[in-house]
């Protein structure tokens, strides 16, 4: 399999349904065929998750497709594909893994209870099915972070040589709080689970809970994190399984050792010291990824910073991110009938004004804040109504009651900084 390809590739990534008794192989070399004259007569927009119709099923071997996506780099968003297209179909089948998140728990030596120290999925995920394609960002960001971690896992599959070419394969994303760093984080270990599937049988993602292996308990926290990651390894050894390790937060444990200063714990010292011999060791497995996000990039260690491959910023989303975040989140509440959906957010200049005004004036918040919005805005608007599932609001005057939450949302926010 190629991991990377040109710039016309369509990625085709085919949601299977889970069929007792059927492998996933089994289903795919019955599809593909049927699937790809299809996709050759049909046009659907690229990057968007379509469930195909009854109608469009002619082949009783298609029924157990549950939904499509294309994706290609030179492809603008909500582009229809065209016969031509099928040509550079590259498929991607999986089916996402029902079993729940599971909690490590560590016991300690110095504390009555257990400790949580990770959360572990079994990938591709049903809880992140959807999250890659809507998280919004600048144009070409994501695409640039899942290039990055290909090339990574390329490198290492190829056994270069560390010595010559360097890549340990890490991540870093580093930007303000609320950009959505953690959530892009799980949605590239996604990807990467669909993409990377003829190559890695199975992928693991293992979220480390930073803040509590950091015990307050002398001498603690860096057996904690050895003990943590020889979990890790216990997975590694298993080549046929691509291991993604999440930490969030990363300067909780990398925190810089030349700004410690004479009264700080030694133990903190100790966490930095076994956080970068465990991830030194690591490395040595090809199927491994480290992913770190950081508030804060500027007080970690700067022997964790070398290491990182790349160090991607995660800004505040800009006016043109901002108005695609309220189309989507507006769409949405059309699909599931809280606002009256024969009303287009594209196509009426009626609400064109106010969603403008409500993109410029919302400049400056993050991406966590923006989501927010619809449900003050709901709750403001239906606060003196009976509770009644059925009813709708029309869109002018959700939008009104939108402006109304975030003028809300900045007064609160200058409160809470006089207050400080």
């Amino acid at each position: 399999m190629k991991l990377i390809t040109s710039k016309r590739a369509v990625h085709v990534e085919v949601c299977v349904k889970l069929l007792p008794g059927k492998r996933l192989e089994e289903l795919q070399s019955l599809i593909e065929g049927p699937l790809r004259n299809l996709l050759a007569r049909k046009q659907l927009p690229f990057n968007e998750v379509i469930k195909l119709s009854e109608e469009d099923f002619e082949e009783e071997t298609l029924k157990c497709i549950q939904s499509v996506l294309l994706e290609c780099e030179s492809k603008k968003d909500g582009e229809l594909s065209s016969a031509e297209d099928a040509e550079y179909f590259i498929f991607h089948y999986y089916w996402p893994q029902l079993r729940p998140m599971e909690l490590e728990m560590f016991e300690t030596e110095s504390e009555t209870e257990a400790i949580p120290s990770s959360s572990h999925w079994l990938l591709p995920s049903k809880s992140f099915v959807g999250l890659w394609e809507h998280l919004i960002y600048d144009e070409g960001s994501k695409e640039k972070l899942l290039k990055f971690a290909l090339s990574a896992l390329m490198f290492s599959q190829h056994n270069v040589n560390p010595n010559v070419v360097s890549c340990n394969r890490l991540i870093l994303l580093h930007g303000p709080p609320g950009t959505g760093k953690t959530s892009l984080c799980k949605a590239l270990a996604q990807k990467l689970s669909i993409r990377c599937r003829p190559i890695f049988r199975y992928t693991h993602l293992i979220e480390i809970n930073s803040h509590s292996l950091f015990s307050k308990w002398f001498s603690e926290s860096g057996k904690l994190v050895m003990r943590l990651f020889s979990k890790i390894k216990e997975i590694i050894q298993d080549t046929h399984s691509l291991v993604c390790v999440l930490i969030d937060e990363v300067e909780s444990l990398a925190y810089a050792r030349d700004c410690m200063s004479g009264q700080e714990p030694r133990d903190a010292m100790r966490v930095v010291n076994a956080l970068l011999t465990q991830l030194d060791s690591i490395k040595e497995h090809p199927n491994v990824l480290i992913l770190a996000t950081s508030n804060l990039a500027d007080t970690i260690d700067l022997a964790f910073l070398d290491r990182a491959d790349i160090k991607q910023y995660i800004g505040l989303p800009n006016e043109l991110a901002i108005r695609k975040i309220y189309d989507s989140m507006i769409s949405e509440l059309m699909r599931v009938g809280i606002i009256e959906s024969n009303e287009s957010v594209q196509s009426d200049d009626r609400h064109e004004g106010l969603l403008k005004e409500l993109s410029t004036r919302s400049k400056g918040l993050s991406g966590r804040t923006l989501r927010k919005l619809p449900f003050l805005a709901h709750a403001a608007h239906t606060y003196n109504v009976d509770f009644d599932c059925k009813s709708k609001i029309n869109l002018p005057d959700f939008l009104d009651s939108m402006l109304e939450a975030l003028e809300k949302h900045k007064l609160d926010q200058g409160l809470m900084k006089l207050n400080k």
